[in-house]
């Protein structure tokens, strides 16, 4: 595994590269990310949220997710865990995602 770039940001980088389909925004700037979690053997933990807990693509973006962690090297495993609990909503997305919807 190379140590130029830390685990946790290849994670983040992968993160962002998962748009949800019905906003134009990744879902790091979403704020549909709660927690990231690597443990000491490299399995990753992810638990994240979608817009709306009806989400017709929901199985989708978790395996998207899921796929793209698995996917970097130096990681064992990863597991998503979704819940909305607490329910997303606008105010957790990023500043410049705000900027780029139009939220101001």
């Amino acid at each position: 595994m190379s140590n130029d770039i830390p685990l946790r940001d290849k994670i983040d980088e992968a993160l962002r590269t998962v748009y949800d389909p019905e906003i134009p925004c990744n879902i790091v700037e979403l704020g549909l990310i709660y927690k990231t979690e690597v443990k000491d053997d490299n399995t990753v933990f992810i638990t994240m949220t979608l817009t709306a807990p009806a989400c017709p693509v929901a199985g989708d973006i978790v395996l998207e997710v899921e796929q793209k962690i698995k996917d970097i090297e130096g990681v064992k495993d990863a597991h998503v865990q979704l819940t909305f609990d607490p329910q997303w909503n606008k105010d957790m997305m990023s500043e410049e995602a705000k900027l780029e919807l139009g939220f101001y």
